[in-house]
């Protein structure tokens, strides 16, 4: 568990120092006055290094990852204070398991199709069913819906996970009318390298653009107000101009956790195992 965790001080300082830097461009950046919400992606970094960042002084609360596995396993070894965010393509089959296995699951941001929308309600569903029961049949009060993005591919690229913009409304409708324990949050989109490499605070980048306009018109068809739904744009190339842009939730990883190991040779536990040798 987290209290077995010794976190490194000089590693901590560092990570506190880059969470830092980021924020303070994202306050540059974000001239709207609204909350920006930032996303550190931990995937493939230990848990002890997210444990630096959610304890004081830093008390971050939002982390992102991409792996249904290490999610998991973070998941359990972590406070339940964090919230996490899964950011990363998901096969329909982890689905459930994802909504169901981690409570303090805040969101999901990469529902494409309907079916993955339907699994996460189930999912969901036998939590929040399973949370009654442990308390003898009272409401819980800690089991909201769980909140989802549907991702829209806004490049046309073939390479890229999302739903085609055209068929946003579609989808977005299933998720308010068939998926009681889901909320739809908003809408996200991960652009093409070359655009977004070439987004600064003063150009406009094409693909947030076109989930602007896709969130405005699921907004007009759904006859929904657009305070309702979020646009979650940008990453560590281009986090300026997404929020210069309308974004209201940043992805940010490399930049804060530093440069990422192979996937092959990714350790959870790796700093706890260290402490016990």
């Amino acid at each position: 568990m987290a209290e077995e965790m010794h976190v490194n001080p000089q590693r901590a300082k560092q990570l506190i120092e880059n969470l830092s830097h980021v924020n303070k461009i994202i306050q540059t950046a974000n001239k709207s006055g609204k909350s920006i919400r930032l996303i550190a992606v931990s995937k493939l970094k230990p848990a002890i290094d997210i444990l630096a960042l959610h304890q004081p002084p830093a008390s971050h609360l939002h982390f992102g990852e991409n792996y249904y596995q290490e999610l998991l396993e973070k998941s359990q070894l972590l406070p339940r204070s964090i919230h996490w965010h899964f950011i990363g393509a998901l096969q329909t089959n982890k689905c459930k398991p994802l909504a169901e296995q981690i409570p303090n699951l805040f969101c999901v941001s990469s529902v494409d199709i309907s079916k993955k929308a339907d699994a996460l309600e189930k999912g969901r569903k036998a939590l929040v069913e399973d949370s009654k029961r442990a308390e003898n049949g009272g409401q819980s009060k800690d089991m909201p819906p769980l909140r989802v993005l549907v991702q829209v591919n806004t490049s046309g690229e073939e390479s890229k996970s999302g739903v085609e913009p055209s068929d946003t409304v579609s989808l977005c409708a299933h998720i308010r009318e068939k998926c009681p324990h889901l909320r739809l949050a908003g809408l996200m989109t991960i652009g093409a390298i070359a655009r977004s490499q070439a987004t600064t605070a003063e150009t406009e980048n094409e693909d947030f653009v076109v989930l602007r306009e896709t969130r405005d018109k699921v907004v007009k068809e759904l006859g929904i107000a657009a305070e309702e739904l979020e646009l979650s744009m940008g990453m560590s190339s281009d986090y300026e101009g997404a929020i210069a842009q309308g974004s209201d939730e940043v992805r940010v990883g490399t930049t804060i956790f530093g440069e990422r190991p192979a996937k092959k040779d990714a350790k959870v536990k790796e700093d706890v195992e260290e402490e016990k040798g």
